[in-house]
């Protein structure tokens, strides 16, 4: 352990003293260009028990409409700190975006905030009076916390939104006092108020941000040098940017490039890519899941990886025999964050998607089997697939086959169970791709679409799909059980140049047979067998 934490810490010097020397470009402006500056209020925020999300959703969206953020500050609720802020914003930026701070409460301060900014009073509002009553009763009087939304600042506008469907008008507005933007802090609030207001409320830029991104499969140091050329060159055009991700399965660094002439991206990015080195450079697949069907089945007319074909196709023509089967809600894949069944997922997401395609008929199910200890990184790992497929997951606690019985009953619509079983798995020798569960088992067929796969061709079609996989793969894992009888595979352990024992990542494990030698059998998982 300590000598892990000593090799981390070479890391992140090795990094730090790059800072120096990668000066990277963040200074490209235009005196026509619209900026903007936000501001998020609350304590609940500074003190971690709430995690900020509107500042992240609010530059995604002003980028988009080619305003630039300048700056983001998070203050808490102090009344003047929150006024000298927004006025200090106010004087710089085109816009000024607050969340936070509006309620009935004490704590809720940025009305008042804002009208201190610009000398103003609070004012009553009628049409917020009507509101306020007809939301919290028309019997408390104005001095009361329910009224307390109806003092805006005596400048301030009011705006309302409409849906664009129903052409409905929004039952709250927002507020703005000269170039500042009153949004509430619940981030749904916020999402939909900007959402159905952004045309009305911000001045869209007619400057476009052009945008390109390269991924690597090496760390930023072996590439710090050609960066540095680079941005030496072009730095009074392009924004370059350098960003290491150490728990990508894919890829160690993203370099961006942004520019507001979109020849000039084009050039530079096409000459930074004969600067680096082609063989780290990772086509990568942002959304995998959003393209899984065409990713699959283009795979199956692949000419430069003809080996994954044979494997592939016999997958995908038995979901496809087992979708025409049976019904999607009689359908149930079983996922416990492993590799098999994530390649599995993966390819019965594809296969729904191909036939159904933006029309799926309810949500994917998912048969989770809880009971065995696991790995804090394997559950949040199954929560994430649960999340990133729209899987709606049955959770059964105990033994299979006690689970399967709970499962009977509370899902008794459910008649075929999708495994992530291979040849090579224990027990598994008669197993054929269609097989109902044996005489003294609850009833349900058994789908084994990669039965017949190798370990080798599992990580070769989860990496060429560039599948999204439990991080424990990458640490030398090569077979998840239980926390107590799984560790890393000692086949792949190899000591680094600094004398510390680390191990490769799972799939490059060359020899199959050697899948579980970080296992250690238990006597229950030999009896439920």
């Amino acid at each position: 352990m300590f000598r892990s934490v000593i090799f981390r810490l070479r890391v992140v010097h090795q990094h730090l003293s790059l800072l120096p020397r990668l000066r990277l470009t963040r200074t490209m402006s235009s005196s026509n260009q619209p900026t903007a500056g936000i501001i998020i209020i609350g304590d609940e925020i500074l003190k971690g028990h709430v995690q900020d999300t509107n500042s992240h959703f609010l530059c995604g969206q002003l980028f988009q409409m080619g305003i630039r953020v300048e700056k983001i500050a998070v203050i808490g609720d102090d009344l003047e700190k929150v006024s000298s802020e927004i006025a200090n914003f106010s004087s710089k930026y085109t816009h000024v975006v607050t969340s936070g701070g509006i309620g009935p409460t004490h704590d809720d301060i940025t009305y008042k905030g804002v009208a201190l900014a610009f000398k103003e009073e609070l004012a009553l509002n009628d049409e917020l009076v009507t509101l306020c009553k007809r939301f919290f009763g028309a019997e408390h009087s104005l001095q009361s916390p329910q009224m307390k939304m109806a003092f805006i600042p005596e400048s301030a506008k009011l705006h309302y939104g409409f849906d664009p469907e129903s052409g409905e008008k929004n039952m709250y507005p927002v507020i703005t006092v000269r170039n500042v933007v009153v949004f509430p802090g619940i981030p749904k609030l916020l999402q939909k108020d900007f959402n159905l207001l952004r045309k009305t409320l911000f001045r869209e830029s007619n400057i476009t941000f052009h945008y390109r991104e390269i991924f690597l499969a090496c760390d930023e140091i072996s590439v710090a040098e050609i960066l540095n050329e680079f941005n030496s060159k072009y730095k009074d055009c392009i924004q370059l940017g350098c960003y290491p991700d150490l728990l990508n399965s894919y890829f160690k660094v993203k370099i961006s490039l942004e520019c507001q002439d979109g020849a000039k991206l084009a050039e530079a990015h096409k000459e930074l890519l004969s600067m680096l080195p082609s063989e780290k450079v990772v086509e990568y697949e942002k959304d995998p899941v959003k393209n899984a069907s065409s990713k699959v089945y283009n795979l199956l007319q692949s000419t430069t990886q003809p080996e994954l074909i044979t494997p592939l196709s016999k997958a995908v023509k038995t979901l496809e025999e087992a979708l025409d089967k049976y019904k999607l809600d009689e359908i149930c894949v079983g996922f416990n964050g492993g590799k098999d069944c994530t390649i599995l997922v993966h390819l019965f997401f594809a296969v729904v998607q191909k036939k159904y395609g933006d029309n799926i008929p309810g949500n994917l199910q998912a048969l989770y089997i809880e009971g065995k200890p696991t790995f804090k990184q394997q559950e949040m790992f199954i929560t994430e697939t649960f999340s990133r497929y729209n899987l709606k997951p049955v959770i059964i606690h105990g033994r299979i086959k006690d689970g399967l019985k709970e499962m009977q009953s509370s899902h008794p619509h459910v008649k075929a169970v999708i495994m992530g079983t291979r040849r090579s798995d224990p027990f598994s020798e008669h197993l054929e791709a269609f097989c109902m569960t044996d005489p003294d088992w609850p009833p349900f067929m058994r789908v084994n679409p990669i039965l017949e796969w190798t370990y080798q061709e599992v990580w070769a079609l989860l990496r060429a799909l560039q599948v999204p996989y439990c991080l424990l793969y990458d640490q030398g894992y090569t077979s998840l059980g239980s926390r107590t009888n799984t560790a890393p595979n000692p086949a792949l352990r190899f000591v680094d140049k600094y004398g510390n024992a680390r191990y490769k990542p799972a799939y490059q494990l060359t020899d199959g047979t050697r899948e579980r030698t970080g296992r250690t059998k238990s006597i229950s998982e030999i009896v439920e067998k």
